[in-house]
């Protein structure tokens, strides 16, 4: 996403405004909050300079907008605040307490947006301790029923902490039980540069376990994942992300590559206009009312990216650390921590380390790796993937790592992910539905295909799977049902995708790289490949049963074949047979193909005519969902490859007769044929 949004002109596209820091909880962990006072009230941005902040925002591109505090309902023009920043965006988000909301707010809450409503515990106990207001929790629940009532849709999310932490598993089913939208907070809290010694030691004793964080925000180990990826409908994760600190190495520029990169703003309560949320410095906020904001971010942002400098404390420091990688510190934070941009953060340096841990733990316990047709598909899972879990077909395809390139500029590294939640799918915008046939509804938005499992069943709404292919299908995410779910705990999965088969993948991927799922039997004699091309019935598993023993059968139903980087074709097994339950993971020069004939003889013939081999191979070409570029691309390498590989007849009954023939051809130097 961030090479797409990099190519994008430097527009404020989203804003986001505190409207107060006041609030009427008191929360253990709040690093923003102010008192509740008129001398702390007057100092905010009055209703028309906010008007006013939001026509000049629109007119410089700004289209959605983010609404927060303290607790934005405590200002008596929240209505009107609300009403027109929304009416001015395509898109918005509100972040409240939820304890303020009237019949009245809640009515207005039905514009479409997102709502976000914050709950510290589980019962009133746990939740009134964190908050330090009686009858927060009983005013949040009101809160909720009201919204319901009023039929406004709205997101539950649990903010974790060492306060409610003990009941943390029934804060879970409590947002279970009032939305079907929910999601975690940051797992981690941030110190207050304003707030004092006091508060930012009483926020940094609620601080879980760096263990219990990063449970909470796993980092996401499948690599890249597909543009229009979905989240699991029980909740995001959501947690600070490694800082883009500095323009290179030896650069302490801390803020360098994050303003040239950013295409949103923020606004304090107090008209303090810059880039992030996080920044509290006050000589990085530009006072909104004694200039634009055209002025702040034309001028003032793009010229603070020189201005801040991490010194040595930055560049000895976590410019350097071997834990960088698995970092979420960023330089607003170290501000945050100590007063200083290039501080690093010790919590975060622990978490760091437990990150760390993580992607081990994963790698052992939730990785596996398959080669295939040359390439490398990397399986992730949220759940432990274990000998069982596959089929023991893939034991034979299963390697350590990816194969040397992959990964690489040849992209020979596929990875799949499986989660085992459907996500939310409701009012998300799928893109333009280009195919509808049970299984699959496929949508194409953007650069991303996504593929719904629907039932066949007329009036049966209901959706099995959902999978998030990128645009050329290396990547993939899968979304599993409950069943699926189930049949991945009992083991023995018959695909790596968990659909009917893998084929929908891989035939997409080989398209691209001059290659081909071929409806075949497949065999090395004398080092050489050979395929034997039939559709069912024709005898291709009779003939492996023949030749089994005299060579290596690659698979008695399906084989690729690839053009290979030096030139020629070249054979490879595959897991997906059919009557013969022998596979190989073997490949060889693509020596010949035969085009089976059942008959009373048994000879090999010459196929002299590549128009007739070009259709009969054409009719064998696995699909996958079938586009005009991939049938552009497999149309091309089927005429490369009757052009390139010597083609026959094969002519034969079941006695056998036709293994000495078949092997007499093997035996042929590759010049007499």
């Amino acid at each position: 996403m961030r090479r797409t949004i990099d190519k994008l002109p430097r527009l404020p596209l989203e804003g986001s405004i505190d409207l107060t820091y006041r609030c009427n909880n008191t929360c253990r962990h709040c690093w923003l909050w102010e008192a509740d006072t008129p001398e702390v009230a007057a100092r905010e941005l009055t209703l028309e300079e906010i008007r006013g902040i939001v026509d000049q925002a629109r007119a410089l591109g700004c289209r959605r907008w983010s609404i927060s505090g303290g607790e934005p309902m405590l200002r008596s023009d929240f209505p009107e605040i609300f009403d027109y920043i929304t009416t001015k965006a395509v898109g918005y988000i509100l972040n409240t307490n939820g304890t303020l909301i009237t019949p009245q707010i809640a009515q207005l809450l039905r514009r479409k947006g997102s709502k976000m409503i914050a709950v510290y515990g589980a019962t009133a106990e746990v939740h009134d301790h964190v908050t330090r207001a009686p009858g927060s929790f009983d005013a949040l629940m009101e809160g909720f029923a009201r919204l319901k009532e009023a039929g406004a849709g709205f997101t539950v999310q649990l903010i974790p902490m060492r306060a409610n932490w003990r009941e943390w598993a029934a804060m879970e089913e409590l947002a279970k039980s009032l939305s079907k939208h929910w999601r975690v907070g940051a797992p981690w809290l941030y110190l207050s540069a304003c707030g004092g010694e006091a508060r930012n030691a009483e926020i940094a004793a609620q601080r879980l376990d760096p263990a219990d964080a990063v449970a909470l925000d796993e980092p996401d180990l499948s690599g890249e994942e597909p543009e229009a990826a979905l989240e699991p409908a029980a909740g995001e994760r959501h947690g600070g992300a490694a800082g883009d600190a500095g323009a290179g190495a030896g650069d302490d520029r801390l803020f360098a590559r994050c303003i040239a990169g950013r295409r949103d703003f923020h606004v304090d309560p107090y008209g303090g206009m810059s880039w992030c949320c996080f920044v509290k410095d006050p000589e990085l906020r530009c006072d909104l009312r004694k200039g634009s904001v055209h002025e702040g971010w034309e001028v003032f942002i793009p010229a603070l990216a020189d201005k801040v400098r991490g010194g040595a404390e930055y560049l000895e420091g976590c410019a350097v650390c071997e834990l960088r990688a698995d970092c979420r510190w960023c330089d607003v934070y170290g501000y945050l921590e100590h007063g200083r941009h290039g501080a690093k953060v010790e919590y975060l340096c622990e978490v760091a380390r437990e990150n760390r841990a993580c992607k081990a733990r994963h790698a052992r316990e939730h990785r596996r790796y398959y080669a295939i047709g040359g390439m490398t598909v990397r399986v992730d899972a949220d759940l432990p993937i274990d000998a069982h879990t596959f089929a023991e077909k893939f034991a034979q395809f299963e390697t350590d790592a990816p194969a040397p390139g992959a990964g690489g500029s040849n992209g020979d590294l596929l990875t799949i992910r499986h989660h085992f939640e459907l996500p939310d799918l409701e009012g998300k915008d799928l893109g333009e539905l280009v195919y509808r046939k049970a299984p699959w509804a496929i949508y194409r938005k953007g650069s991303s295909w996504i593929y719904v499992g629907i039932s066949p069943t007329a009036g049966d709404e209901s959706i099995h799977g959902v999978a998030v292919f990128n645009d050329d299908h290396t990547r993939l995410r899968v979304y599993n049902d409950a069943t699926r779910t189930q049949i991945w705990r009992d083991g023995g999965v018959a695909s790596l995708t968990m659909f009917p088969t893998d084929q929908i993948m891989l035939s997409r991927v080989l398209a691209d790289r001059e290659g081909c799922y071929l409806h075949s039997g497949g065999v090395v004699l004398n080092g050489k490949g050979f395929l034997f091309v039939g559709h069912s019935e024709a005898g291709k598993s009779t003939t492996m049963k023949l030749l089994e023993g005299r060579g290596e059968v690659l698979c008695d139903d399906r084989n690729i074949v690839r053009r290979e980087p030096g030139g020629g074709f070249r054979v490879y097994g595959t897991w997906s047979h059919g009557e013969v339950p022998i596979v190989s993971s073997a490949d060889a020069p693509l020596a010949g193909i035969l085009f089976l004939r059942q008959s009373k003889e048994n000879r090999i013939d010459p196929q002299t005519d590549r128009a007739a081999a070009r259709r009969e191979l054409l009719g064998t070409i696995i699909k996958p969902f079938v586009t005009a570029d991939w049938w552009h691309k497999s149309l091309d390498t089927i005429e490369h490859i009757v052009n390139e590989v010597p083609c026959h007849e094969m002519r034969f009954d079941k006695s056998g007769a036709i293994v000495p023939v078949i092997e007499a051809l093997a035996a042929e130097p590759a010049a007499a044929r």
